[in-house]
């Protein structure tokens, strides 16, 4: 990494007790990067590089997530520090208090760096937020500043949500891990609802370790589990399987005979069929939802808001309830048949996306490898697994059974370490 360092949270954590940094240090080579990298990236809504200092000064170097720096997506509230939603109608908006995922993550020790820039109300219209790793391509959205900031080592972990694909997504564009909980498993008290029946909130960072310090602290659940000698893993196309690109469709057989290589059990799985319907309930229920929660502020601010978000609302006033009602008993239905999704396998393998991220930055990319799986509410662990052969991150993702979170992330320990990012 050139320019400035920014410790991952366990690397601060470990300097912190070894006496070799101080919570200023840490805090202070990340405002580096951030100079040096800043306006090439473009991650930061609002930056609070003196805020941050300021509570620096006074932590106590102890907690699980000591001198954790942290980014913020523009839709959650941090006391003191503008709350926007990406959108120029809440330009003026300060949040009085700490979202509850906020408040935890500084109860464990973690110094907040500021907001980082959220598609318009975490839906399609992006911001100016460019992938670190190739200038003129999207970083994905809507948690687009948050993976590109801990992407670009700008931060060590940043919150983000997913209510289509906005966790998994990002972070396959831009080579990071993005750990989408299961539905309900994080705290969602001061963060912005979309469609609740589907948002969640998630978490970036540059290690598995990382992610899965930040885990025990956002669930309250401090203990883990115990990863299995060697997790039983099944091979899921999904019914997006045509949708992926050559390089993607190699990165993840490829990845598969890599894990056999390694000694892993991995065999083909086919979901239940009803399952090729859930994408398309996803879609309805989302666009629905979103109509209810956001559609007033598009009818009183019909010139400050995006076509792309108006046209999204418009579809989403054209959901009649019966096709919603429709589309919610598919999702319910589809989660009733997770036990076999999951019978005789730990977790699944799926792509992370459809391919590299996509050139220019007037989109944020195509859901389709992820709308199944939020519509589910299953953990998904999404990883840095190849790249393309011009350089751009390939992510892939591991999926556990709904409550399996623990078991997930300790088991994806050995997994990940069959990649070629893992080897490099």
């Amino acid at each position: 990494m050139s320019g400035g360092q920014c410790l991952t949270a366990t690397a601060a954590r470990d300097a912190l007790q070894a006496g070799t940094s101080t919570m200023a240090g840490v805090v202070g080579g990340c405002l580096d990067r951030i100079r040096q990298r800043g306006g090439a990236v473009h991650a930061w809504a609002h930056l609070d590089g003196a805020g941050a200092l300021t509570a620096a000064a006074s932590a106590e170097p102890s907690g699980p997530l000591a001198g954790a720096t942290v980014g913020v997506k523009d839709v959650i509230d941090v006391a003191g520090l503008p709350t926007t939603h990406g959108s120029p109608i809440f330009a003026g908006h300060v949040a009085e208090r700490d979202a509850e995922c906020v408040a935890r993550l500084r109860a464990a020790g973690a110094i907040i760096l500021g907001k980082t820039v959220t598609a318009e109300f975490a839906t399609y219209s992006p911001g100016p937020t460019a992938n670190p790793h190739r200038a003129g391509h999207t970083p994905g959205g809507s948690s687009s500043g948050s993976a590109a900031a801990v992407a670009d080592g700008q931060v060590a972990i940043a919150l983000g949500t997913q209510t289509a694909g906005s966790m998994i997504r990002p972070g396959s564009y831009c080579g990071v891990f993005a750990f989408k909980p299961s539905f309900g498993r994080y705290p969602l008290d001061g963060v912005l609802p979309t469609a609740p029946s589907l948002d969640t909130l998630g978490v970036f960072a540059r290690t598995l370790g990382d992610i899965r310090a930040a885990d025990a602290v956002l669930a309250g659940q401090p203990g883990e589990a115990v990863p299995a000698a060697a997790p039983v893993i099944g091979l899921c196309r999904s019914p997006a399987w045509d949708a992926a690109d050559a390089a993607m469709q190699g990165a993840f057989l490829g990845f598969a005979d890599a894990l056999r290589d390694a000694g892993f059990t991995v065999s083909d799985r086919v979901l239940p069929p009803l399952y090729a319907e859930l994408a398309a309930a996803q879609t309805l229920i989302h666009a629905r939802e979103a109509f209810v929660a956001l559609g007033g502020i598009a009818a009183s601010h019909p010139d400050s808001v995006s076509a792309v978000f108006r046209n999204f609302m418009a579809a989403g006033a054209a959901v009649t309830p019966d096709r919603y009602a429709e589309a919610r008993d598919i999702q319910r239905r589809c989660q009733a048949l997770t036990g076999e999704a999951f019978a005789g396998v730990d977790m699944l393998l799926v792509p992370g996306a459809t391919g590299a991220a996509p050139a220019g930055l007037a989109s944020t990319g195509d859901p389709a490898f992820q709308r199944l799986w939020t519509a589910l509410g299953v953990p998904c662990l999404g990883f840095p697994a190849a790249r393309t052969a011009d350089g751009l991150p390939l992510g892939l993702q591991l999926i556990g059974p709904p409550g399996g979170d623990l078991t997930l992330l300790a088991g994806a320990v050995a997994v990940v370490a069959c990649t070629a990012y893992a080897k490099d």
